[in-house]
């Protein structure tokens, strides 16, 4: 029998999967009616051949501000359709397309021309921007999605499709910027911002019911009828609230719940799925960051691993003298004390850890931590960083090193 087969054959408590990812955009947005409103008003004047002021949207992560945005676009374009008006609506994720030149060419490959996504200089891109615009008569709205990524490399882009429409005729371009840095502005080009933020609006977190009737709007259509236990969306949309009400951990915890019930061939969703699920969120978080972070903050995690096994707090003292030994041993030159301050804080960001700031008294004050990561899980994911697979032979060495300098501070 093809492997295949068994798992397929199996019931499925999924009726459309998709419909919990983030990428979804449903034909309704609970508790977000007062922000489409403001930006369909916003964005009324295309509709009437004029050019909208450009706008800037943020709030927290999973407020809702992509799925609002697509939502108003896409009934943007229909309405446009009715009226026979050419208005065209041009998503992109800044994460990604994060260069002057990415953003230029991708705005005129949306209309057709063939410029390469790299090997142009990038005023030969703009040049094409407005030729293929001005032949298509359009009214664009482009939509930033995490500008502030885009900022740090590349504000002149920003600063030039600001500008665009006075060197244009017959068409128009129509900006929103979409971050999740409520402090973004703050970094902008004083040109950039009178002209990207002449409206505002700001996403609020979503309350526990809130969320619950986004949970109960998505479930109805993501899952079979009678295969969610009394009290699993309640959970999920109380364990979210408390994360700054983020209607994306509350659908990851929903979807992966499910997920979890259906490998182990349970016919329904139940609360104890879900508390599985948390905890492997969070791995998964955790081991993902860890991954990403510099060989620096991973011998600093790794000191904080070796630390913990015998207390569960640790000071900044005590953890550079156990980073400074390991960086010994693996042939890095290590960073000055208040350099790894600054990793430690990075780290606290992240929610690898928790630090205070305590005072000593006569003796000023330290940061004192403790890993908020499972440590054998932290270890095995540091680990994966061939440079750091060393440290294994000196196990014992570096816990006995890390436990005497326990006293000496």
């Amino acid at each position: 029998m093809n492997i295949f087969e068994n798992i397929l054959s199996s019931a499925t408590i999924f009726k459309n999967r998709d419909v919990l990812r983030h990428s979804y955009t449903p034909e309704k947005l609970p508790h977000r009616e007062e922000q489409i409103n403001q930006l369909a008003l916003l964005l009324s004047p295309i509709l009437r051949g004029g050019t909208p002021s450009n706008i800037f949207i943020y709030g927290k992560t999973g407020t809702g501000k992509t799925a609002t945005v697509l939502f108003v676009g896409r009934q943007l374009e229909e309405a446009s359709r009715k009226a026979r008006l050419n208005v065209v609506v041009h998503y992109i994720n800044c994460e990604i397309v994060d260069t002057a030149y990415r953003v230029l060419a991708s705005l005129a490959r949306k209309f057709g021309s063939n410029v390469p996504m790299t090997g142009w200089p990038t005023d030969q891109v703009y040049d094409e921007v407005k030729r293929v615009l001005e032949r298509r008569g359009a009214r664009v709205l482009v939509i930033l999605d995490e500008i502030d990524k885009l900022v740090k490399k590349a504000e002149e882009a920003l600063y030039g499709l600001t500008r665009i429409n006075s060197e244009l005729e017959k068409s128009s371009i129509c900006l929103i910027g979409i971050s999740n840095n409520l402090k973004f502005k703050e970094y902008l080009d004083a040109r950039v911002l009178s002209s990207l933020s002449e409206e505002e609006i700001v996403f609020p977190p979503y309350n526990a019911e809130q969320l619950e009737d986004i949970l109960q709007q998505r479930a109805k259509l993501a899952f079979e009828d009678g295969v969610l236990e009394e009290g699993v969306i309640q959970l999920c949309a109380a364990i979210a609230a408390q994360e700054h009400g983020d209607a994306r951990k509350a659908l990851d915890l929903l979807r992966v719940s499910a997920e979890i019930a259906e490998r182990e061939r349970d016919s329904m969703v139940r609360v104890e799925h879900v508390k599985k699920a948390v905890r492997k969120i969070e791995t998964d978080y955790m081991i993902e960051t860890v991954r990403t972070l510099p060989v620096h903050s991973k011998i600093l995690l790794y000191s904080m691993s070796l630390i913990s096994e015998s207390t569960p707090k640790f000071t900044t003292g005590e953890v550079y003298c156990v980073y400074k030994k390991l960086c010994s041993k693996v042939g890095v030159d290590p960073l000055t004390q208040r350099r790894i301050s600054d990793l430690i804080s990075e780290l606290d960001m992240l929610g690898v850890l928790n630090s205070v700031v305590i005072s000593k008294g006569r003796y000023g004050r330290t940061r004192e931590m403790k890993l908020e990561a499972d440590r054998k899980v932290l270890r095995k994911a540091l680990e994966e960083d061939y440079r750091l697979q060393n440290l294994r032979k000196f196990e014992g060495e570096l816990k006995k090193f890390a436990n005497l300098n326990l006293f000496q501070f």
